[in-house]
């Protein structure tokens, strides 16, 4: 008898074991049927450039490891009108939260209108601080703009001409220019000559290149704060054969920037950690929805929301040194 109980007891253990075991199982099926039925949606524009791959990476990435549901919308091209036209039908969709890429000022009404229709939003990328949003998630673009500027100088030896390649308008570039001309200033002998527009687009980018070579035939540096700018530059310096003499500081990882890197023509490129940007803005979204830390002893009456105002993703170098391992 006395061998008898202990393995009564044991089976008994192992019987409760199990029961726990189950009872937490469906638990955790539930929960995770309750988070199937959230719905997060960005909505962007120039979806069309190889950049926005990694937006549309971060939240399928994001969905997956949560258990909701994600998707990303808008126009291909750089259009407004098509961009809050996609937002409308997001906000039709009820979701419990978007994110939104905040591209110019005009689209602070339709962030305030989901907002005021309970739907919370946080911009990625590029800020909307005029809005009703509630956080931010992205690159600190003025340290982005410092980071290239510096190794530009370092690679020009510290003198001469240089331009800046940007699209007019859009607060993250602006915030990258100022950045640039922030790390410049240190360095009295670079002058930036001038600021051109590329469109966001790599033939006119090209095209604004070609006119800069030609405009200063000892032009030292060309630096480009947005993703088409870089390609479009390496294909004037290519053409021009002057790829010994003129150093370009991309933008990004597109494959293009990142074969031209190899090849010699770009010199380095500012990569941003894109796809962390919807990644952890709808984490801010899904924890303002399943979460309650304690900021106070009542963060509704207290006006707290309890998550972060701002994310800085930060960024990356890119050079001979490491390009293989970003090529996608």
């Amino acid at each position: 008898m006395k061998k008898i109980i202990p393995i009564i007891m044991l089976v008994s253990l192992i019987v409760s074991l199990v029961g726990c075991t189950t009872k937490e199982t469906k638990n955790d099926q539930v929960a995770a049927e309750k988070h199937d039925e959230q719905l997060y949606i960005e909505v962007s524009a120039l979806g069309n450039l190889d950049y926005f791959y990694d937006h549309k990476m971060g939240m399928e990435k994001v969905g997956e490891e949560l258990g909701v549901r994600t998707e990303y919308v808008g126009p291909a091209e750089y259009d407004m009108n098509a961009m809050v036209a996609a937002f409308e039908q997001a906000i039709s969709k009820k979701p419990n939260g978007i994110v939104v890429v905040g591209f110019e000022p005009s689209l602070n009404s339709i962030v305030n209108k989901a907002i005021a229709e309970g739907i919370p939003v946080v911009t990625v990328d590029a800020d909307l601080p005029e809005s009703n949003r509630l956080a931010f998630v992205g690159t600190g673009n003025i340290n982005a703009g410092i980071t290239g500027g510096n190794y530009l100088a370092e690679a020009i030896g510290e003198k001469g001409k240089v331009a800046i390649m940007t699209k007019p308008g859009q607060s993250n570039l602006e915030e990258r220019v100022k950045g640039y001309e922030t790390a410049f200033t240190n360095y009295p002998d670079i002058e930036v000559v001038q600021i051109v527009d590329t469109q966001s687009d790599p033939v006119v980018a090209a095209q604004a290149a070609s006119a800069l070579l030609q405009k200063y035939p000892d032009l030292k540096g060309i630096v480009c704060v947005e993703a088409a700018g870089g390609s479009g530059a390496a294909t004037a310096v290519r053409e021009a054969g002057v790829a010994d003499q003129v150093k370009i500081i991309a933008m990004d990882r597109g494959n293009e920037v990142l074969e031209a890197i190899e090849e010699g023509v770009i010199t380095a490129s500012v990569a941003q950690q894109t796809a962390l940007m919807p990644y952890y803005a709808v984490q801010i979204l899904y924890n303002l929805n399943n979460s309650n830390v304690q900021i106070t002893k009542d963060n509704a009456k207290a006006n707290v929301l309890g998550i972060p105002a701002n994310v800085d993703t930060g960024v990356i170098i890119v050079d001979q040194d490491n390009n293989e391992y970003f090529m996608r």
